[in-house]
């Protein structure tokens, strides 16, 4: 990655609380390096932690396309399988990165309130990987026990 993104990245971090500074700061790192996963993933991440979930949903597609372009796999999720790529592997980085974007796909799409998007999303995940490297069964679970106290 350019050391101008890298940069932009580091002052945006530092800036995070004013969100016009970090802003400029993360359009730079995107301008500079506009396909460079790190700045893409940065971006998300500030999106999300800001609680702007329906703009980090739409970044979550920008990190999927990535994925999908670089590990050669399928760009709808939907129809993905679990022979299409090794995604129980801890060295295959693609498909790893492929089932976090499912699994950070599921959970916002649960937190917006669209319970079926979001465990379709998140069976997808186990499906592909039914080791569970990444942990997106919890959050199934967490669903799954909606509404019922700890102690049932």
């Amino acid at each position: 990655m350019p050391t101008q993104a890298v940069r932009h990245l580091e002052l945006a971090g530092l800036a995070y609380t004013q969100d016009s500074v970090a802003e400029f700061h993360l359009g730079e790192a995107l301008r500079i390096a506009p396909d460079h996963l790190a700045v893409q993933v940065g971006y998300y991440r500030y999106l999300f932690y800001k609680g702007r979930l329906r703009e980090a949903l739409v970044q979550l597609d920008v990190c999927l396309m990535h994925a999908v372009t670089q590990g050669g796999l399928p760009p709808d999720w939907r129809i993905a399988q679990p022979q299409d790529a090794e995604f129980g592997s801890y060295d295959a980085l693609w498909p790893r990165f492929y089932l976090f974007v499912l699994k950070a796909l599921g959970y916002i799409k649960l937190r917006l309130g669209d319970l079926e998007g979001g465990h379709e999303a998140i069976s997808k995940a186990l499906q592909l990987d039914p080791s569970d490297k990444v942990g997106a069964k919890i959050l199934l679970e967490v669903v799954a026990r909606q509404g019922r106290d700890d102690y049932d």
